[in-house]
């Protein structure tokens, strides 16, 4: 497996360790595309999990970030749901599709945020 270069913030003085996970144990490739890196649906590589799920984790500045996953090829809020349906922590965006969302919050103190499509 290739890797691919990920990119994160140069200068984070309120980031978050912000993990996010994709459950698609059919999966050949799972890549993370969204505002924090320019919706690049080939630079974050997600790593494939003994259990089926995929994962990655970076440092995000504070704010809310819009993602979806790219499971195969496939652009999707979720695995499972990529007709666009509605669920938890999915919002609209301007294609007629879904978007996921974190958000990460300004704090002084080291955090840490998981974000999971299940």
């Amino acid at each position: 497996m290739s890797k691919h270069h990920k990119t994160e913030p140069k200068s984070c003085k309120s980031c978050c360790k912000t993990s996010f996970a994709c459950a698609a144990p059919e999966a050949q490739s799972v890549f993370l595309a969204g505002t924090f890196n320019g919706w690049d649906p080939k630079n974050t590589s997600m790593e494939r999990q003994d259990d089926g799920t995929w994962r990655t984790s970076f440092e995000l500045n504070a704010g809310r970030h819009e993602y979806k996953f790219v499971v195969d090829g496939v652009w999707c809020c979720e695995p499972g749901n990529e007709d666009g349906l509605a669920g938890e922590g999915c919002v609209p965006n301007p294609f007629g599709t879904m978007n996921r969302i974190v958000e990460v919050q300004d704090s002084p103190e080291p955090q840490a945020k998981t974000a999971t499509a299940t």
